[in-house]
């Protein structure tokens, strides 16, 4: 009887460590993965942060009375026009193109695909609509269309990090 009682307190004793060390593993798992999702969430925060920034900086400039921009008809989108910028605004669009492509390289969500580029596409037809209007007389229509662009951008990026839903009378937008 003592060498049953000795095989079964083995048995149960390598259960235990079998068990433990499974439970380990998994828990250890378990933190790995909210950990590399947090990195994530803060990388594409942070991205879609300077994309914001890019693009806003990209729209003040075609607002700017001295900027010099052009605008000819775009190759393959007819009715769409191409803004050009001078050595001054150059960097502006360049930044903006380069964080546009950062914005959809660390995306999850399809979503976020089209917002971005509908926001840089209305971003431009800014810039082109400014290379023929003077500043204060700005088609109001295309501002309209890009403030809803960058409210479906900011509604899908706080979807992909887990953010509640902006408020409808969210003010900042414009």
């Amino acid at each position: 009887m003592n060498v049953v009682s000795n095989a079964i307190t083995a048995v149960v004793t390598l259960f235990a460590v079998l068990l433990g060390g499974w439970l380990s593993t998994r828990n250890q798992d378990r933190l790995w993965r909210r950990e590399h999702a947090r990195q994530w969430r803060d990388i594409r925060l942070a991205v879609y942060r300077d994309f914001l920034t890019a693009y806003r900086e990209y729209v003040a400039f075609t607002r700017d009375p001295a900027a010099n921009i052009s605008a000819v008809p775009h190759p393959t989108r007819i009715g769409t026009m191409m803004p050009f910028f001078d050595a001054t605004g150059r960097s502006y669009a360049e930044r903006m193109e380069a964080t546009k492509t950062s914005a959809l390289l660390v995306t999850e969500r399809p979503a976020i695909l089209n917002t971005v580029e509908q926001l840089v596409r209305c971003a431009r037809h800014i810039a082109a609509a400014r290379a023929t209007h003077g500043v204060g007389d700005m088609p109001a229509e295309k501002f309209q269309e890009l403030w809803a662009a960058e409210r479906n951008f900011l509604d899908a990026a706080r979807r992909e990090l887990g953010l509640y839903p902006m408020p409808q009378d969210a003010a900042g937008l414009g």
